[in-house]
Parts: C-alpha cells; structure tokens; sequence
C-alpha cells in the first residue's frame, strides 16, 4: 500500500501500530519513492503477491537502483553506466538484462490500479441491513443465529 502515499494528506497508516508514514517514512523503510514501490517489488518479490523477484536483488541494491533511477526502465542495461556502486553490480545487471521481462510482469502484478471506477459514490457501501440472499445462505449453512444477529445489527443502526 505504500505506493499510495502521495504527501501529507494521502498516508499510511498502520493501526496495530499506530504509525503513519507519509512519503519520507516510504522512502526511510523501503529505500525508495512511493511511485517506485512496484518496481521495488518487482526486483525483490513479493510473497504476499506469489512472485520470487530476481535472483540477488536485495532490499538494499533495488532501493539504492531505484532510489536513483525511479523506474525499471530508467536503469541503465550496462552496469558500469550505473551512477550508484553496487558490490555485484556487473551479476545484477546480467541478471535484469536477462530477466527484464519477468521483472516488468511482476511489476505488473505489484502495481494497485486506479484507472477504474469501482464505485458511483462512497454512499454505495452504506450497509442498510441483511438481504433475502443472505438469509437464505444462514439457511443453508445452518446458522440461523447469524441471520438473527445481522438483523439486530440493522435495527439498532436504524434507531
């Protein structure tokens, strides 16, 4: 979720542990700019999203990569053209030369999507009690008890 941040009013925030990270915090955690998060990823995978990254990419060559160059596409094929000194850069290159196209996909696959509406208004996930739909599942799960306490929920709301 750390792409998302943008400034002081677009945030994270971590709730177990009561922290917000604006874009500073982004960059002190992960080594890199918000907008750069995907390809972060990309390079050091992403178990929560199924994919291994690259092999030798740590946390500390992607985010020094990216922290300068901002995007995969921006960092140069031939290791010696890079502005920022790596231990094993002349491997890390060979390696996202020749991988470029899994690193693109997984950035793919890390990168949240914003260029669809999912919602009319913010009024649309308002709760307004049970369905019949829902009732029906309760019957055919056999918990009738859950139906009762959904509606319940639905009158004290309504009050």
């Amino acid at each position: 979720m750390a792409q998302c941040v943008v400034d002081k009013k677009v945030v994270q925030l971590d709730r177990r542990k009561r922290q917000v990270t604006d874009v500073e915090g982004v960059i002190a955690k992960f080594g890199v700019r918000p907008e750069s998060i995907p390809d972060y990823l990309a390079l050091v995978g992403d178990t929560a999203d199924g994919f291994p990254g690259l092999p030798g990419f740590g946390s500390k060559s992607a985010g020094a990569l990216l922290l300068r160059y901002g995007h995969l596409e921006n960092i140069p094929a031939d290791a010696s053209q890079w502005e920022v000194p790596l231990r094993g850069a002349d491997k890390l290159a060979a390696t996202l030369a020749a991988q470029r196209d899994y690193a693109f996909l997984f950035r793919d696959v890390a990168t949240l999507r914003s260029d669809e509406l999912m919602l009319g208004s913010v009024d649309e996930l308002r709760w307004d009690g049970p369905t019949p739909a829902f009732e029906a599942w309760c019957e055919a799960v056999e918990m009738p008890s859950l139906w009762g306490r959904a509606v319940d929920l639905a009158q004290r709301r309504a009050v």
